[in-house]
């Protein structure tokens, strides 16, 4: 029988017991008032000692009673109990939690809402110079980089921002947010100098190794092309030894060149122009028929505004002619590759799309690689450099835009650049 029912009970019966008292001495109400206050007072007085002992916790052992009180006690010590080992166990798991992201060697920095700094490792209080005392101090305070003041306000956490440590310059750190939680974020930053130094001993040696192979080349060319000329055409053994030493040397002399222009395309200062890139892509299809000697309007272009991007025009041509010559290359010489010019919604896109053989969908996000060729068996050699598409991306990386590359095997592909109406100009 539950305590409920037991409680019922008792009162049933005192009432009973009270309607044959009161009916036999004719007393039935004041009776019945008498047991209705006791019975009052009594639960007044278990709620008085219910709420101190509340009050204090609920730590200590609960108040002896019986009945539907003795219950409620017994199951909210059961709620206070189960609630105290739960906190233990999180206490341990944030513990752990904590010691593991003390032993990181990377940085890991929490922030709030308002940037302020709710929590750091010991990474980051080497690296960024902070104390325990900062805990509560906003992160611009501490940290005035203006790379990184840009980069927190700007809320784009895609990309990590590259900065010296505050408390050694000879330290570079990749640092990169992420967000999460109610407006708490992660900071978290890597040492990535000797990435950054063993990055620029390699462009330094590809740039100091095109550079001095340029006078040998020049050269080798210069002979090769006397030695043609004293050629009767008696041999053909010689001449035909001329034209592979003369078509190897300008393929070595184009590979150079296109090392040469990626290393400076990584170096040098963006300068910027307005130019006038329907104009370009006129010169550009021009120039590629004639070079190329495709059959008169192989080149379909079609030029749906007039608008003009700052830019290095240089850069532009190069990356533009590249997909250009590419889509003639790779797609038979009767097909027609079509160049388009257009605005769409937010962005300023070219299209470079040709009927060859196209691009296998596992090689599409390596094709911009430096040196990387499809494995694919062709009908004709195509010579190159395997640097075009690596030019393009770095040259559209400069002028805050992306290449997307669509592509079906025997069917053909589609380049197309994305440039950001922020880059418009008269």
């Amino acid at each position: 029988m539950g305590v409920w029912q037991k409680e019922l009970i008792t009162g049933l019966l005192l009432f009973l017991a009270v309607s044959i008292t009161g009916g036999m001495t004719g007393l039935f109400t004041p009776l019945v008032l008498v047991l209705a206050l006791g019975m009052l007072m009594r639960q007044l007085y278990q709620v008085n000692r219910f709420e101190r002992w509340i009050r204090t916790g609920g730590r200590a052992k609960y108040p002896k009673t019986s009945g539907v009180w003795e219950e409620i006690y017994y199951h909210v010590y059961r709620i206070k109990k189960n609630e105290k080992k739960r906190k233990k166990k999180l206490g341990k798991m944030v513990d752990q939690f904590r010691q593991s992201t003390e032993a990181l060697p990377d940085a890991a920095i929490v922030l709030g809402a308002n940037d302020e700094i709710e929590w750091a490792n010991k990474a980051a209080r080497e690296v960024f110079g902070l104390q325990q005392s900062d805990k509560g101090q906003r992160i611009p305070n501490l940290i005035r980089f203006p790379e990184f003041i840009r980069y927190l306000k700007s809320r784009n956490y895609s990309e990590s921002v590259i900065l010296p440590s505050p408390v050694n310059n000879r330290i570079t750190l990749a640092v990169r947010i992420i967000a999460y939680g109610a407006g708490l974020r992660l900071l978290l930053a890597q040492d990535v100098t000797q990435l950054k130094k063993m990055e620029r001993m390699r462009k330094d040696f590809v740039a100091n190794v095109s550079h001095e192979l340029r006078t040998p080349l020049t050269v080798l060319k210069g002979y090769l092309e006397t030695l043609q000329d004293m050629d009767d055409g008696e041999s053909p053994l010689l001449t035909t030894s001329f034209q592979q030493m003369q078509g190897q040397t300008e393929r070595m002399q184009h590979l150079v060149d296109d090392l040469l222009l990626l290393t400076r395309l990584e170096t040098q200062q963006k300068k910027t122009e307005c130019v006038n890139v329907p104009a370009l892509l006129s010169q550009i299809c021009k120039e590629a028929e004639t070079i190329h000697g495709n059959l008169p309007g192989r080149i379909e272009l079609t030029l749906e505004n007039d608008v003009n991007i700052m830019g290095e025009e240089q850069e532009l041509r190069s990356a533009f002619t590249n997909l250009l010559g590419n889509a003639l290359k790779y797609s038979p010489d009767n097909s027609v590759v079509k160049v388009r010019w257009y605005q769409s919604n937010d962005t300023i896109m070219l299209d470079i799309e040709d009927h060859g053989e196209g691009i296998a969908a596992v090689d599409i996000p390596r094709v911009t690689e430096r040196f990387y060729r499809s494995e694919v068996k062709r009908i004709k050699k195509v010579g190159g450099t395997g640097l075009g598409l690596a030019i393009v991306k770095h040259v559209l990386m400069r002028h805050d835009a992306k290449l997307n590359i669509t592509s079906e095997l025997g069917k053909g592909s589609c380049f197309s650049c994305h440039f950001p109406v922020k880059r418009i100009c008269n």
